[in-house]
């Protein structure tokens, strides 16, 4: 079976759901914000679960959700956890090619004020530097490409993202 999704991989703010809605359009596919739908489910906000779930438990729902999912000719954008999950990252990838978002630290520094408010999976005393180091290796181990993003508008970075799956997978835009 050929591979139909592409899965955006990434730390929060590096703009997967952002440029996953550009890119679905680009491409006309489905797009599917894994966030978005596990708030939806479960009728909480991302931090709500957090608080109530603490970080284990919100893990462990996440990643039950993430090796659930079934869908085809999707962008994916996941959360940016998810490589935390090897059974969830061996599952999307079976129909999918993961596209790491690289974005330098002092760029999330600007846009992630704070990161309490938007529900990051972070461990109490972690610093964003600190989640930047730990997740990066992550981000490289999964990623079958990585698209560096420094400095770029939301229509260059989509161009440069578009480039690349032209290039090495021969996705091209439909029109």
């Amino acid at each position: 079976m050929e591979k139909s999704n592409l899965i955006l991989i990434g730390m929060p703010a590096a703009g997967k759901s952002t440029l996953g809605v550009l890119l679905a359009k680009a491409l006309r596919r489905d797009f599917l914000d894994t966030d978005v739908v596990l708030q939806s489910r479960q009728g909480q906000t991302l931090r709500e679960l957090i608080a109530q779930l603490g970080l284990e438990g919100f893990c462990k729902l996440e990643e039950e959700y993430l090796t659930q999912l079934d869908v085809h000719h999707t962008v994916i954008a996941t959360g940016g956890s998810a490589v935390y999950y090897e059974s969830a990252m061996k599952h999307l990838k079976q129909n999918g090619y993961a596209l790491y978002l690289q974005v330098p630290l002092e760029t999330l520094q600007k846009r992630l004020a704070d990161m309490s408010a938007r529900g990051v999976v972070i461990e109490p005393g972690q610093t964003l530097q600190t989640l930047y180091e730990k997740r990066t290796p992550l981000y490289e181990k999964h990623a079958d490409l990585t698209i560096p993003l420094t400095g770029l508008t939301h229509e260059q970075a989509l161009q440069r993202i578009l480039q690349h799956l032209s290039c090495f997978f021969g996705i091209r835009p439909i029109g």
